[in-house]
This record gives C-alpha cells, sequence and structure tokens, in this order.
C-alpha cells in the first residue's frame, strides 16, 4: 500500500456490485487504515427484482461487518442505462431503506439522473445522510443536496482543463459538508489525466480546492479528513 506514503492516512474502498463489495470488505479487513462501503450501483444490478431481492440479502448481511462503514455506491445512472429506469429506482430505494435498518450513510450515483435522485430522497429520506460521490459539476444539484443535509465529494474532473464551473461549484459548498476521492482506477486529475488513477491523486484535487477557496493545502486536508471521519463514523 505505498499511497500511505504519501499523506494518506485512511481511506474507503466502495463497493459497486455484490462481488466488488465482497472483495472491498476482503481488503478492508486486512490493512487497518482502509474502510470500505458495500452496495450495488445502477451499473451492475441484475436483470430482474427476484435476482436483486438475492443480492440485497446478502449485502444485508455484509453490512454487518466492522469495516463497513456505508451502504454504496448506490443511485441511478441513465447516462449507461436507460431501459431500466425502473429497475434501477427500485434498487436504489430499497438500499435507502437498508442504510436506515442499519443506521448507515448511503454513497450516491448519479448520471443524467439528476431529478428522479433527488425526487427518491425526499420521498425517502435517509437517517444517515450521505455523500454524493464524485458529484457533477451541476450547481442546482449541489444546491438540493446540500439542503438536504447531504455531504459533496469531488474528483479528478474539478481539476480538468474544461471543467469551466468548478470553482462556481466548490464554492457552493461549505467546509463542513466537502469531501475528496479519487474514484480510481477512473478520472485521474491533472497532471495523470489518462492514467490510471490511485488515492496518492487526491492531493491535486485537495489543491485545486485549496486554490479556489483561498486556504492551504493542508487545511483542505485536514476540512476533509474530519468530514469524511464524521459521516462514516470512522474513528
Amino acid at each position: 500500500m505505498k499511497f500511505f506514503h504519501y499523506g494518506i492516512k485512511k481511506l474507503i474502498s466502495a463497493g459497486y456490485s455484490l462481488e466488488g463489495s465482497k472483495k472491498a470488505l476482503e481488503i478492508a479487513k486486512k490493512y487497518s487504515q482502509i474502510y470500505t462501503v458495500s452496495g450495488i450501483s445502477p451499473n451492475d444490478i441484475p436483470d430482474n427484482v427476484e435476482i436483486m431481492d438475492k443480492y440485497l440479502n446478502e449485502i444485508d448481511k455484509l453490512l454487518d461487518e466492522g469495516k463497513v462503514v456505508g451502504v454504496g455506491e448506490i443511485g441511478l445512472d441513465y447516462y449507461w442505462n436507460k431501459e431500466n429506469k425502473e429497475l434501477q429506482k427500485y434498487a436504489f430505494i430499497k438500499q435507502i431503506e437498508l442504510a436506515n435498518k442499519k443506521n448507515l450513510p448511503i454513497v450516491i450515483h448519479t448520471r443524467e439522473a439528476v431529478m428522479d435522485t433527488l425526487d427518491i430522497l425526499k420521498s425517502y429520506p435517509v437517517e444517515k445522510k450521505g455523500v454524493f460521490h464524485c458529484c457533477p459539476l451541476n450547481s442546482e444539484l449541489v444546491k438540493e443536496a446540500l439542503k438536504l443535509g447531504f455531504y459533496i465529494s469531488f474528483a479528478g474532473p474539478i481539476t480538468f482543463k474544461n471543467s469551466k464551473n468548478a470553482s462556481e461549484v466548490i464554492n457552493l459548498v461549505p467546509n463542513n459538508r466537502i469531501l475528496i476521492e479519487t474514484d480510481s482506477p477512473y478520472l485521474s486529475p491533472e497532471p495523470n489525466r489518462g492514467k490510471r488513477n490511485d488515492s496518492r491523486n487526491v492531493k491535486y484535487i485537495a489543491e485545486k480546492i485549496a486554490e479556489t477557496k483561498g486556504c492551504t493545502l493542508e487545511e483542505v486536508a485536514e476540512i476533509t479528513y474530519n468530514n469524511a471521519c464524521m459521516i462514516f463514523n470512522i474513528k
């Protein structure tokens, strides 16, 4: 785990499918600095409700493991999958119910599904709230997410040269609601765009936030570390 030599103290390895969640938990159990969230993403749900329910029963069991600190990543994705919107909504709602049952926050993936995502969160309130992961640079989404009590997590795209509204969106998020992430192995920030991503690169995301908010890199590191420990109840 070389990235611990780059100032990374702790990290959360996200599940995205049943098998991915099991693997992420296996890794978390090996290292005291690693935690995980378990869930089934909208891009990894099965073809029918019966199989989905079987998968959710397995996720339910994983959530009782001590290193699991949230339910995710879950949500809606109409970019890659337009034909199964109702099944995506079903999976999202059922996993929100699991989060409430286990008293855990959620990690949300939303892509080209902003209105449906917000409508579900308003109709099915999440008791422990959660995080909009790799949050789209959509100012209206961020405003509504903050009103609902969620944290906003930024990844590599805020450093991209074509992200013209990145600074505007960053400044919408108060310091007590901001997080950083990699979305590894994807979306490497500048100057490593196009290469395989890993946790060493969070410093570039933190640098962009520091530059935008007019504070130091060390301040952003401390703020985002404390926020992550707060929302995921990590001691």
